[in-house]
């Protein structure tokens, strides 16, 4: 009975609407529809979708709890694994993660898992989480990102006193500066559950810059702290080394997104404006790249997205590619930048492309793409935003003895987290380079169960 029920959609606003202002693009589910599509779960003796969530939440629990209309008892059983179910259930990719493990999904719509955690999180009264006594332990956490997040709250449920130091004046990191208002709202729903955070007795600290304001070594010799859990993420931008990217109106998309995000660009209310030019274009096929291109629309752009490879190959989701093209975002795929043009002030007056055609896999796994000889082309555009990735910032491994970095410049740790130093443990972005939201989530609770153990035992 459950899988002849159809997937229920979920509103959004209209594409044309959307497209010139920073509301948030989907409206969720209300009650009527969360139940109805909680409906559709089998409720499985072996929920695959469980080993599909990086944070291992129990989802056919949650769901049985959404059907019955029971939103405060779905928080409490989200609350046991995820301190951040409002931000997960917007950004997460639930394709590839626990909705591409649902049965459901073999022979047509997985449930939406994501959209019932978003409704459940959004509904609640009130934080679900339990906090033991204190133990009299310390632990300092650098970074209050998702993987900083979840490590400090797993380890003040278990009697920890946390103090989180973030280097920005606005704590949720990459939540906070990377992701666009409509896709999550800060005040709304990023600071309501960074203060569900906090409201477990974790302390965050803004504006103080590890390395620079203060030591590691300080942190554990002289402040007392039995163990540093290192969240930094990957903020360092990539760029393709090609002539032109020193121009005036060219960004990486770190900036662009932070100046808009967190700085605030968009609103005329503040004096922190961005030039996003009349035609923009952005390099790059991710999720980044997704929420660059929208959000130069929103600022008057007309926004193109070019990207070396074809749609198929593109890494963003799915989703994020359907919003972009509805709203109006060209694609110029199999195209790849060979030089930025200027003008005689020193700006961007266009982007010398290549066309590109797809060769044998890669190392990925993905078709290489391959230039073709003589069809070059110049797409005419006064800004660009290069979203080629990012990678880990140096300043803590550089002013920390013993901590060792990968070729790829991320800190080496191990499955629990811990690192070279011994009390010095660390995850998500700042290891891996730049991955997704839960799966920072997954390796900041990894962490924390291995800071647990570390201190337990010495």
């Amino acid at each position: 009975m459950a899988n002849r029920i159809p997937r229920v959609p979920v509103r959004e606003q209209d594409p044309k609407v959307r497209a010139c202002n920073f509301e948030e693009v989907s409206y969720g589910y209300n009650k009527e529809e969360a139940m109805l599509e909680a409906s559709r779960c089998l409720h499985c003796k072996n929920p695959l979708c469980v080993t599909g969530c990086p944070v291992n939440i129990n989802i056919p629990d949650f769901i049985a709890q959404v059907l019955v209309g029971d939103v405060d008892a779905a928080a409490a059983v989200i609350a046991k694994d995820s301190s951040l179910p409002a931000v997960c259930g917007r950004v997460c990719p639930q394709e590839t993660q626990c909705e591409g493990k649902c049965i459901l999904g073999i022979k047509g719509e997985p449930v939406a898992i994501g959209k019932l955690e978003r409704f459940v999180a959004d509904h609640a009264s009130g934080s679900a989480a339990q906090v033991a006594p204190s133990n009299g332990h310390k632990v300092a956490v650098i970074g209050s990102g998702p993987a900083g997040l979840a490590c400090a709250s797993d380890l003040a449920k278990w009697g920890y006193k946390v103090h989180v130091f973030e280097a920005l004046h606005k704590a949720g990191g990459v939540l906070a500066y990377g992701i666009p208002e409509f896709r999550l709202p800060k005040d709304k729903v990023l600071q309501k559950e960074i203060d569900a955070v906090t409201a477990l007795g974790v302390t965050i600290e803004t504006d103080v810059i590890i390395g620079r304001t203060t030591m590691i070594e300080d942190l554990l010799d002289k402040e007392g702290y039995e163990a540093v859990f290192v969240g930094t993420g990957a903020g360092l931008p990539r760029f393709m080394g090609i002539p032109g990217e020193n121009l005036n109106g060219v960004f990486s998309a770190n900036e662009f997104l932070t100046r808009n995000n967190l700085m605030k660009a968009f609103r005329e209310d503040y004096l922190t404006p961005i030039h996003a030019g009349k035609k923009c274009c952005v390099v790059g096929g991710g999720n980044v790249a997704m929420d660059a291109a929208r959000t130069a629309l929103r600022l008057g752009a007309e926004t193109t997205i070019v990207y070396r490879r074809s749609e198929a190959e593109l890494p963003a989701r799915k989703e994020e590619v359907h919003h972009a093209k509805e709203e109006g975002i060209h694609f110029e795929l199999l195209t790849n930048p060979v030089e930025i043009l200027s003008d005689e002030n020193g700006w961007v007056s266009g982007m010398k492309c290549i066309r590109m055609e797809l060769g044998e896999p890669d190392a990925s796994g993905r078709r290489s793409p391959v230039e073709i000889p003589g069809s070059e082309f110049v797409v005419e555009c006064d800004t660009v935003i290069m979203s080629l990735g990012t990678s880990p910032n140096p300043l803590i491994a550089q002013t920390t003895p013993g901590l060792e970095r990968t070729k790829r410049g991320g800190l080496v740790a191990d499955e629990a987290g811990a690192t070279t130093r011994p009390g010095i443990f660390a995850g998500g972005d700042a290891v891996t380079g730049a991955a997704t939201v839960i799966l920072a989530m997954g390796a900041g609770r990894k962490a924390a169960a291995a800071i647990d153990e570390y201190i337990k035992s010495k």
